[in-house]
């Protein structure tokens, strides 16, 4: 999308995660709705489930499909105004001031945005799994990064070599 449409210059959602989310709570709801028909009461078994039971099945597949559908809503906005961060609950947004970059922990399974004060924020959105397009996504944000911030080097900036700390291996820059 284009910053006209969105009043955002980037937005970016995690792409395979979206679809194993969504095919995930289809087996949920299916799985309820088939337990929902298949178990009645009466026969010899004792167990005495009525309609009301059957709804109450349902119900639960309605709010454990919900909850599984909750995953879908990791998004990553970045524009003139600062970066937004929304991850499963909650929406963070962060003026353009307190970012201090993007970055993937050496194995992690999604990026961090860094903060001032060795502070983060995760950034579901963008996924190691998604492989190429998580990179373009990297780059496209760090685009707008030099973009809003006028270029500036942050504290922690170390030109994109791999940190030799010992923050648990971070990989920084474009590696």
């Amino acid at each position: 999308m284009t910053r006209d449409e969105t009043g955002w210059d980037l937005e970016v959602r995690p792409e395979k995660m979206r679809r194993w989310v969504v095919v995930a709570a289809v087996v949920v709801m299916a799985i309820h709705i088939f337990a929902a028909l298949v178990l009645r009461g009466g026969g010899d078994t004792g167990v005495n489930l009525r309609v009301v039971d059957q709804i109450a099945i349902l119900a639960i597949g309605v709010v454990l499909t919900g909850g599984v559908l909750l995953f879908t809503r990791p998004r990553l906005r970045a524009g003139a105004d600062g970066v937004s961060v929304r991850n499963v609950v909650a929406e963070r947004h962060i003026p353009w001031t307190d970012v201090r970059g993007l970055f993937f922990d050496q194995g992690a399974p999604w990026a961090r945005l860094e903060l001032p004060f060795d502070e983060y924020v995760p950034v579901v959105a963008i996924q190691a799994r998604d492989g190429e397009r998580a990179v373009d996504a990297l780059e496209r944000f760090r685009e707008l990064e030099s973009r809003y911030t006028g270029g500036a080097v942050s504290d922690n900036d170390d030109g994109g070599a791999v940190s030799d700390n010992n923050d648990g291996g971070a990989v920084r820059g474009d590696d």
